[in-house]
């Protein structure tokens, strides 16, 4: 990089920066976790160069206003430092320049993004989700979008910070279906629910200039005890022999030899002898 006095009658002088989200060793700063990121230096001259990486958009802005967007490749910067700028600077605004630029990197690449919480069933039975999603930045006009409406905590907004953003409106799409839908039958209506996630979710992100690709969903039962008797119901087993069955597995898991006969509800026999029955109301005994 080279060096160039600010003015012609001034000794001092300013640095030419090439602006990039490569640190010195060549790694990217932004990685897969960062949706934005904003060059650290906002000092930048005439002759710096912007850098932008293929899997990058960049920003260029100066007091709020967006000067330029920047698709793959290396863009010369030219700002008004020109000699007889640098005198009036110094002599109006002490030597401070009052030209003050923001370069702001948006990542182009998917990011996998992903919410989790509880929603409860038609019975009011308490039911985690899982819901994972890829975005990605599509445009310049879309980056634009992003740095408009999302505002930056810091240096950077996170996929974690969009996942915030996004957040309420995946649960009120689950919440939706869930909310009406027994337990057991939650996930016949899988697809319906991941549809509604991605209509509603992607019509929100789209504001944000974010595009929606891919939605993946799991709702399970959040009581353990719960998903292995819904398991066993999906063999075709009813209700009591369900539950039935789940007490005879804890039990053999025990090592207890009536764990047959908890099975089909009989009692356990010793020499003609009944040693027990094994109703329903046993079934938190055993499973603890």
């Amino acid at each position: 990089m080279g060096m160039f006095s600010s003015d012609g009658n001034d000794n001092s002088s300013v640095t030419r920066k090439v602006i990039s989200t490569l640190r010195s060793d060549g790694t990217d700063i932004m990685g897969l976790d960062t949706i934005a990121w904003k060059f650290p230096d906002q000092s930048i001259v005439s002759g710096s160069v912007i850098t932008v990486e293929s899997n990058h958009f960049a920003i260029l802005k100066t007091r709020g206003a967006v000067l330029a967007a920047y698709e793959t490749g290396q863009y010369p910067v030219e700002t008004p430092d020109k000699p007889l700028f640098g005198v009036l600077t110094k002599s109006l605004f002490g030597g401070a320049s009052p030209w003050q630029y923001e370069t702001i990197f948006i990542q182009r690449s998917k990011l996998l993004v992903g919410n989790s919480g509880v929603a409860t069933s038609l019975e009011m039975a308490e039911m985690t989700y899982r819901v994972d999603y890829y975005v990605h930045v599509d445009s310049t006009d879309d980056a634009v979008k992003l740095i408009t409406h999302m505002p930056f905590s810091g240096e950077s907004i996170s996929k974690d910070e969009l996942a915030q953003y996004a957040g309420p409106v995946a649960e009120q799409a689950i919440n939706q279906i869930v909310q009406v839908t027994p337990m057991e039958n939650i996930n016949e209506h899988i697809h319906e629910i991941s549809a509604l996630i991605k209509k509603d979710l992607g019509e929100f992100l789209a504001v944000y200039g974010i595009t929606l690709n891919d939605v993946k969903l799991s709702i399970l039962p959040k009581d353990e005890r719960m998903r292995e008797i819904i398991s066993l119901r999906a063999l075709g087993l009813s209700g009591i022999e369900a539950v039935r069955f789940y007490l005879a597995l804890k039990m053999a898991d025990k090592g207890l030899v009536s764990a047959p006969n908890a099975a089909v509800g009989e009692g356990f026999t010793i020499g003609g002898a009944t040693m027990g029955t094994y109703p329903v109301s046993n079934i938190n005994k055993v499973g603890a």
